[in-house]
């Protein structure tokens, strides 16, 4: 959709609001690298560790010499290798985590630690950047408004089901229900009293 509106009509936005659905890392990194356009997007992320143990988010990851910092001030290279396409893997030197009194909290099953990062990290990087700031809360309030809309189509107008086949009955069938749900908030706004007016004595 993104690319149709660019050739059609030459406009692209400056940023896209999404739910986390949309917050895979090909996603933003197509956003971000190839578009230029800023993700107001949570980040799809499963890296917390629910076992007590250090999770990605605590190691620092340094762009100038691609490595890894972990929290005992070790670092944790690559190889370069990609694994199944889309991952890097960081790995600690095994003398140094044998040594390393944080070693129960890191890595108490494993001789060493190892640190995944996705191809597409740094784009993902860039969209929490944006996280918490005041132009994603913006964009979130935005995004609420015209949630509601697509939720009184399904609801109040029923339109959870398209009844017309092919790409072109969609479209006539969402046309008709968006002129509906206008029409509804035009009478809503026009059957409204008109405001008090104080009376003025002379």
């Amino acid at each position: 959709m993104i690319e149709r509106t660019e050739e059609r009509f030459g406009l692209k936005p400056e940023r896209l609001v999404a739910d986390t659905a949309y917050g895979a890392a090909p996603m933003l990194n197509w956003l971000v690298e190839e578009k230029g356009i800023a993700p107001h997007i949570p980040v799809f992320d499963k890296s917390k560790r629910g076992d007590g143990t250090f999770s990605r988010s605590d190691f620092r990851y340094d762009a100038t010499d691609n490595v890894y910092h972990c929290p005992g001030g070790k670092r944790l290279g690559t190889s370069g290798t990609v694994h199944e396409g889309k991952t890097l893997l960081y790995r600690a030197s095994k003398l140094d985590c044998d040594v390393c009194p944080l070693k129960p909290q890191c890595c108490p099953k494993e001789p060493s630690r190892k640190i995944p990062r996705d191809i597409h990290e740094h784009a993902r990087d860039v969209a929490r950047s944006f996280a918490g700031t005041e132009g994603f809360e913006q964009s979130r309030r935005e995004r609420k408004k015209i949630e509601m809309r697509f939720a009184h189509l399904k609801r109040i107008l029923k339109l959870g089901r398209l009844r017309l086949r092919g790409p072109g009955g969609a479209q006539d069938e969402f046309v008709l229900a968006a002129i509906a749900q206008n029409l509804r908030r035009l009478a809503s706004l026009v059957a409204r009293p008109p405001p008090p007016q104080a009376l003025c004595l002379a």
